[in-house]
């Protein structure tokens, strides 16, 4: 595929509610074969188990509020500002911490991930954090169990502790 000028007006892109979270593509498969890239507001207290990717390298750097970071055996503590970057293959989770959301930019090589979310999620009806018009975590999480594997996704251990 051949890589295109991408333009972006704030709220211009798609949008997937998935995790609780609301996921606003800005660069996705189909654009760019090599980069995904996605503003993703996430509730406090979201958290994902510990997993890898054995397709994808992810970075993420926060804009705004905190989470915990497991990446292999160090535990982080990022804040506005902080960046990481994932290898592929390494295993890893967050937890959102604090009362506000965080905001961050969620980068992927290659793009397909991003995908996941939109199977597993369903689109945003508006921009904002989904409430009952989003899925529970009982509905999504078999999704989540059933889509994963096809995207490299590998649970390998419980989500960070509260």
């Amino acid at each position: 595929m051949a890589e295109q000028l991408v333009f972006r007006e704030p709220g211009g892109g798609r949008a997937t509610w998935a995790m609780q979270s609301l996921f606003e593509h800005l660069l996705e498969p189909g654009e760019s074969d090599r980069l995904g890239v996605a503003l993703v507001t996430q509730p406090p207290g979201v958290a994902t188990p510990l997993h890898r990717h054995d397709r994808e390298a992810e970075a993420f750097y926060v804009l705004e509020g905190r989470l915990s970071y497991q990446a292999g055996e160090e535990l982080l503590e990022l804040h506005a500002g902080c960046f990481i970057h994932l290898p592929q293959g390494v295993p890893h989770a967050f937890r959102i911490r604090g009362d506000a959301p965080a905001r961050l930019l969620a980068l992927t090589a290659p793009a397909g991930l991003l995908h996941l979310y939109d199977e597993v999620g369903i689109p945003a009806a508006e921009r904002r954090l989904p409430g009952e018009d989003g899925l529970t975590p009982e509905v999504e999480i078999p999704r989540w169990i059933e889509v994963g594997p096809r995207y490299g996704l590998e649970v390998v251990g419980p989500p960070i502790p509260e």
